[in-house]
């Protein structure tokens, strides 16, 4: 008789620039999956601090998101989205105050996804007082592509419109899963 094999949590980061339909996209994929999302701590917390943020409130948002997908991964039914991740971090803080956080450069390094979905920047810019750079969107997206090239992360680049980007979302992920089981 043999035993049968315990599948793992397959893990998805939804990454990139501000505006580009991660939360969106995170949510509908939760739903198609019957699965959670991790949202993205950052809006909780920026929502109900009343001061601009600083260098050190990145790190306790940092905080925040792992201790929120820690949280979520016991609970996720195979498949767990994350709407943020370190790499989000990193480049936010760098971006910010021109220099690494060597905290957030570790956590990045330890950080482990299947695949990361970074979203293209071909939707309009929606305003959100917590929005910063509606002018940067190509930089940024750039940034993020040479970032995950450079990780060597197994990645695909979501564009077009809302089922559109779901559906190449979904393809992405079942070519990955199979991989993952085989």
């Amino acid at each position: 008789m043999s035993e049968q094999k315990t599948p793992s949590l397959f893990k998805i980061a939804i990454t990139g620039p501000e505006s580009t339909g991660k939360s969106t996209l995170a949510a509908q994929l939760a739903i198609h999956y019957q699965t959670l999302f991790v949202p993205e701590f950052a809006r909780y917390y920026l929502a109900h601090n009343d001061t601009p943020y600083q260098k050190e409130d990145l790190i306790l948002i940092a905080k925040g998101q792992q201790a929120f997908e820690q949280a979520l991964s016991t609970q996720a039914n195979q498949i767990l989205i994350a709407d943020t991740e370190m790499l989000v971090m990193n480049i936010w803080y760098k971006h910010s105050y021109q220099f690494n956080s060597p905290w957030l450069s570790q956590k990045l390094q330890e950080q482990s996804y299947d695949l990361y979905l970074l979203m293209d920047i071909d939707l309009p810019w929606q305003p959100d007082p917590q929005r910063e750079h509606p002018n940067l969107r190509g930089y940024f997206f750039n940034l993020y592509q040479r970032n995950l090239e450079k990780m060597k992360a197994n990645f695909g680049i979501i564009s077009g419109s809302g089922e559109e980007r779901l559906q190449k979302a979904i393809q992405l992920i079942e070519i990955e899963r199979a991989k993952k089981e085989s």
